[in-house]
Protein backbone atom coordinates (compact mmCIF):
# COMPACT_ATOMS: atom_id res chain seq x y z
CA UNK A 1 0.00 0.00 0.00
CA UNK A 2 0.84 3.22 0.13
CA UNK A 3 4.66 4.73 1.86
CA UNK A 4 4.35 7.23 4.54
CA UNK A 5 4.55 11.02 2.99
CA UNK A 6 6.43 13.42 4.38
CA UNK A 7 4.91 16.86 4.63
CA UNK A 8 5.61 19.77 1.85
CA UNK A 9 8.18 21.37 3.42
CA UNK A 10 9.31 22.93 6.98
CA UNK A 11 7.18 24.84 8.96
CA UNK A 12 4.63 26.76 7.29
CA UNK A 13 2.13 29.81 7.83
CA UNK A 14 -1.46 29.49 8.26
CA UNK A 15 -3.94 32.57 9.10
CA UNK A 16 -6.82 34.16 9.26
CA UNK A 17 -8.89 33.73 12.83
CA UNK A 18 -11.31 30.62 11.83
CA UNK A 19 -8.25 28.52 10.44
CA UNK A 20 -5.83 29.10 13.67
CA UNK A 21 -8.63 28.93 16.16
CA UNK A 22 -9.27 25.27 14.60
CA UNK A 23 -5.07 24.55 14.63
CA UNK A 24 -5.25 25.36 18.09
CA UNK A 25 -8.17 23.27 19.01
CA UNK A 26 -7.24 20.66 17.01
CA UNK A 27 -3.73 20.16 18.52
CA UNK A 28 -2.60 17.47 15.85
CA UNK A 29 0.21 20.00 14.52
CA UNK A 30 2.10 22.06 17.13
CA UNK A 31 2.22 25.58 16.76
CA UNK A 32 6.14 27.26 17.05
CA UNK A 33 4.71 31.07 17.35
CA UNK A 34 1.09 33.23 17.37
CA UNK A 35 1.47 36.18 15.68
CA UNK A 36 -1.69 38.84 16.19
CA UNK A 37 -1.99 42.32 15.46
CA UNK A 38 -3.64 42.99 19.28
CA UNK A 39 -4.69 41.17 22.57
CA UNK A 40 -8.08 42.95 22.51
CA UNK A 41 -11.24 41.19 22.21
CA UNK A 42 -11.13 40.16 18.88
CA UNK A 43 -7.50 38.17 19.64
CA UNK A 44 -8.61 36.99 22.98
CA UNK A 45 -9.54 33.46 22.67
CA UNK A 46 -6.63 32.56 20.21
CA UNK A 47 -4.29 34.03 22.44
CA UNK A 48 -5.59 32.19 25.63
CA UNK A 49 -5.31 29.18 23.53
CA UNK A 50 -2.32 29.49 22.30
CA UNK A 51 -0.92 30.63 26.40
CA UNK A 52 -2.47 27.27 27.31
CA UNK A 53 -0.74 25.14 25.15
CA UNK A 54 2.86 27.56 25.93
CA UNK A 55 3.00 28.79 22.09
CA UNK A 56 4.58 32.11 22.49
CA UNK A 57 2.60 35.15 21.42
CA UNK A 58 4.11 38.00 19.55
CA UNK A 59 2.55 41.44 19.05
CA UNK A 60 3.55 42.83 15.61
CA UNK A 61 2.38 45.26 13.12
CA UNK A 62 0.39 46.01 9.90
CA UNK A 63 3.20 45.75 7.91
CA UNK A 64 4.72 42.81 9.02
CA UNK A 65 1.22 40.80 8.10
CA UNK A 66 1.09 42.41 4.65
CA UNK A 67 4.94 41.30 4.45
CA UNK A 68 4.45 37.53 5.64
CA UNK A 69 1.00 37.09 3.79
CA UNK A 70 0.96 39.26 0.74
CA UNK A 71 -2.66 39.96 -1.00
CA UNK A 72 -3.52 37.13 2.09
CA UNK A 73 -6.91 37.83 3.95
CA UNK A 74 -4.98 37.44 7.42
CA UNK A 75 -7.37 39.34 9.24
CA UNK A 76 -4.03 39.78 11.69
CA UNK A 77 -3.58 36.76 12.95
CA UNK A 78 -0.69 34.75 11.66
CA UNK A 79 0.27 30.96 13.36
CA UNK A 80 3.54 29.62 12.51
CA UNK A 81 3.24 25.87 12.67
CA UNK A 82 4.74 22.37 12.01
CA UNK A 83 4.07 21.15 8.44
CA UNK A 84 1.60 18.29 8.26
CA UNK A 85 2.48 14.87 7.62
CA UNK A 86 0.36 12.62 4.87
CA UNK A 87 -0.84 9.43 6.90
CA UNK A 88 -0.17 6.18 4.86
CA UNK A 89 -3.33 4.13 3.41
CA UNK A 90 -3.09 1.87 6.57
CA UNK A 91 -3.26 4.86 8.74
CA UNK A 92 -6.35 5.77 7.42
CA UNK A 93 -8.12 2.53 7.05
CA UNK A 94 -7.18 1.64 10.90
CA UNK A 95 -8.93 4.78 11.54
CA UNK A 96 -12.35 4.07 10.07
CA UNK A 97 -12.09 0.45 11.73
CA UNK A 98 -11.26 2.25 15.19
CA UNK A 99 -14.76 4.27 14.63
CA UNK A 100 -16.44 0.88 13.65
CA UNK A 101 -17.65 2.46 10.46
CA UNK A 102 -16.96 1.25 7.04
CA UNK A 103 -14.24 3.33 4.86
CA UNK A 104 -15.27 6.70 3.30
CA UNK A 105 -12.39 7.50 1.40
CA UNK A 106 -11.93 10.40 -1.16
CA UNK A 107 -9.41 10.28 -4.16
CA UNK A 108 -8.18 13.32 -6.15
CA UNK A 109 -6.53 13.24 -9.92
CA UNK A 110 -4.78 16.25 -10.59
CA UNK A 111 -6.22 18.92 -8.40
CA UNK A 112 -4.07 21.48 -8.96
CA UNK A 113 -6.02 24.75 -7.53
CA UNK A 114 -5.58 24.84 -3.53
CA UNK A 115 -8.46 26.80 -3.59
CA UNK A 116 -10.25 23.37 -4.94
CA UNK A 117 -8.33 21.46 -2.72
CA UNK A 118 -8.95 23.27 0.59
CA UNK A 119 -12.58 23.55 -0.53
CA UNK A 120 -12.69 19.71 -0.93
CA UNK A 121 -10.71 18.83 2.42
CA UNK A 122 -13.66 21.17 4.22
CA UNK A 123 -16.55 19.30 2.31
CA UNK A 124 -14.61 15.97 2.90
CA UNK A 125 -14.40 16.74 6.89
CA UNK A 126 -17.98 17.73 7.35
CA UNK A 127 -19.07 14.47 5.19
CA UNK A 128 -17.00 12.62 7.83
CA UNK A 129 -14.57 11.05 5.10
CA UNK A 130 -11.89 9.17 6.92
CA UNK A 131 -8.95 10.19 4.20
CA UNK A 132 -8.34 12.02 1.21
CA UNK A 133 -6.01 11.01 -1.22
CA UNK A 134 -3.73 13.42 -3.33
CA UNK A 135 -0.71 12.23 -6.01
CA UNK A 136 2.73 13.58 -5.32
CA UNK A 137 2.89 14.85 -9.32
CA UNK A 138 1.11 17.05 -11.08
CA UNK A 139 -0.95 18.26 -8.06
CA UNK A 140 -1.10 21.12 -5.39
CA UNK A 141 0.14 19.49 -1.67
CA UNK A 142 -0.82 21.09 1.39
CA UNK A 143 0.14 24.57 1.65
CA UNK A 144 -1.01 27.25 3.30
CA UNK A 145 -3.58 28.84 1.31
CA UNK A 146 -5.18 25.13 1.51
CA UNK A 147 -5.24 25.02 5.01
CA UNK A 148 -7.14 28.90 4.68
CA UNK A 149 -9.39 27.70 2.53
CA UNK A 150 -9.91 24.20 3.97
CA UNK A 151 -10.97 26.79 7.14
CA UNK A 152 -9.66 24.57 9.88
CA UNK A 153 -10.54 21.06 8.06
CA UNK A 154 -7.26 20.79 7.12
CA UNK A 155 -5.83 19.90 10.70
CA UNK A 156 -9.20 17.05 11.56
CA UNK A 157 -9.01 15.07 8.62
CA UNK A 158 -6.04 12.61 7.41
CA UNK A 159 -4.43 13.49 3.56
CA UNK A 160 -2.13 10.95 2.06
CA UNK A 161 0.14 11.01 -0.53
CA UNK A 162 0.68 8.89 -2.52
CA UNK A 163 3.09 8.35 -5.77
CA UNK A 164 0.81 6.33 -8.18
CA UNK A 165 -2.87 6.48 -7.99
CA UNK A 166 -3.81 3.54 -9.99
CA UNK A 167 -1.49 1.25 -7.42
CA UNK A 168 -3.49 2.79 -4.57
CA UNK A 169 -6.49 1.76 -6.28
CA UNK A 170 -6.14 -1.50 -6.90
CA UNK A 171 -4.35 -2.11 -3.22
CA UNK A 172 -8.29 -0.13 -2.12
CA UNK A 173 -9.97 -3.08 -3.89
CA UNK A 174 -7.94 -5.82 -2.98
CA UNK A 175 -8.93 -4.74 0.87
CA UNK A 176 -12.73 -4.85 -0.01
CA UNK A 177 -13.39 -1.08 -0.64
CA UNK A 178 -16.10 -0.41 -4.01
CA UNK A 179 -14.33 2.57 -6.07
CA UNK A 180 -16.42 4.92 -8.05
CA UNK A 181 -14.89 7.21 -10.56
CA UNK A 182 -17.29 10.72 -10.68
CA UNK A 183 -17.55 10.82 -14.83
CA UNK A 184 -19.57 13.78 -16.48
CA UNK A 185 -20.36 11.07 -19.10
CA UNK A 186 -21.37 7.66 -16.97
CA UNK A 187 -24.68 6.05 -17.77
CA UNK A 188 -25.25 5.77 -13.59
CA UNK A 189 -26.53 8.96 -11.42
CA UNK A 190 -24.23 9.05 -8.34
CA UNK A 191 -27.79 8.15 -6.18
CA UNK A 192 -27.98 5.01 -8.34
CA UNK A 193 -25.40 3.34 -6.47
CA UNK A 194 -25.19 2.00 -2.81
CA UNK A 195 -22.72 3.79 -0.64
CA UNK A 196 -23.62 2.71 2.77
CA UNK A 197 -20.59 0.09 2.71
CA UNK A 198 -16.76 0.37 2.14
CA UNK A 199 -16.28 2.73 -0.63
CA UNK A 200 -13.67 5.56 -2.53
CA UNK A 201 -15.32 8.20 -4.78
CA UNK A 202 -12.32 9.35 -7.55
CA UNK A 203 -12.59 13.45 -8.53
CA UNK A 204 -11.03 14.42 -11.33
CA UNK A 205 -9.09 17.59 -11.14
CA UNK A 206 -9.21 21.52 -13.19
CA UNK A 207 -10.02 20.69 -17.33
CA UNK A 208 -9.08 17.11 -18.05
CA UNK A 209 -11.15 15.25 -14.41
CA UNK A 210 -10.46 11.60 -14.56
CA UNK A 211 -7.65 10.18 -16.62
CA UNK A 212 -8.47 7.35 -18.97
CA UNK A 213 -5.92 4.92 -16.77
CA UNK A 214 -7.72 6.13 -13.50
CA UNK A 215 -11.46 5.55 -14.73
CA UNK A 216 -10.27 1.85 -15.90
CA UNK A 217 -9.23 1.27 -13.02
CA UNK A 218 -12.42 2.04 -10.99
CA UNK A 219 -15.20 -0.53 -10.50
CA UNK A 220 -17.95 1.62 -12.10
CA UNK A 221 -18.82 5.17 -12.86
CA UNK A 222 -21.22 7.82 -11.57
CA UNK A 223 -22.55 11.20 -12.92
CA UNK A 224 -24.12 13.79 -11.33
CA UNK A 225 -26.92 14.78 -13.68
CA UNK A 226 -27.01 18.36 -15.09
CA UNK A 227 -30.23 20.10 -16.06
CA UNK A 228 -28.24 22.95 -17.68
CA UNK A 229 -26.51 24.00 -20.06
CA UNK A 230 -23.13 23.22 -18.24
CA UNK A 231 -21.79 19.61 -18.60
CA UNK A 232 -20.09 19.45 -15.26
CA UNK A 233 -18.94 21.29 -12.02
CA UNK A 234 -16.29 22.25 -10.27
CA UNK A 235 -14.57 19.35 -8.77
CA UNK A 236 -15.62 21.08 -5.05
CA UNK A 237 -18.86 21.16 -5.64
CA UNK A 238 -19.37 17.55 -7.55
CA UNK A 239 -17.46 16.26 -4.31
CA UNK A 240 -20.39 18.03 -1.95
CA UNK A 241 -23.08 16.63 -4.23
CA UNK A 242 -21.48 13.10 -4.40
CA UNK A 243 -20.00 13.05 -0.64
CA UNK A 244 -23.71 14.26 0.90
CA UNK A 245 -25.39 11.80 -0.83
CA UNK A 246 -23.38 9.37 0.90
CA UNK A 247 -23.96 11.14 4.35
CA UNK A 248 -27.98 11.00 3.35
CA UNK A 249 -27.42 6.83 2.54
CA UNK A 250 -25.70 6.14 5.72
CA UNK A 251 -27.48 8.19 8.23
CA UNK A 252 -30.71 6.28 6.63
CA UNK A 253 -28.71 2.57 7.60
CA UNK A 254 -28.16 3.91 11.22
CA UNK A 255 -31.01 3.30 14.00
CA UNK A 256 -31.63 6.20 16.00
CA UNK A 257 -31.58 5.52 19.55
CA UNK A 258 -34.81 4.39 21.75
CA UNK A 259 -36.61 7.37 23.76
CA UNK A 260 -37.01 6.21 27.53
CA UNK A 261 -40.38 6.25 28.21
CA UNK A 262 -42.37 8.23 30.61
CA UNK A 263 -42.96 6.60 33.89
Amino acid sequence: MAPAGGSDSPPELIYGLHAVREALRAGTRPLQRLLVLRTDRQFHDLVQLAKAQRVPVHIEPPPAFDRLVPGGHHQGVIALIAAKSYDTTEQILERAKTRGEQPFLVLLDGVEDPHNLGAVLRTAEAAGVHGVFIPERRAVGLTSVVAKVSAGALDHISVGRVGNLIRLIQDLKEAGLWVYGVDPQAAKLHTDIDMTGPIALVLGGEGEGLRPGVLRECDDRIRIPMQGRIQSLNVSAAAAVTLFEAVRQRRRNVVPEAKPTES
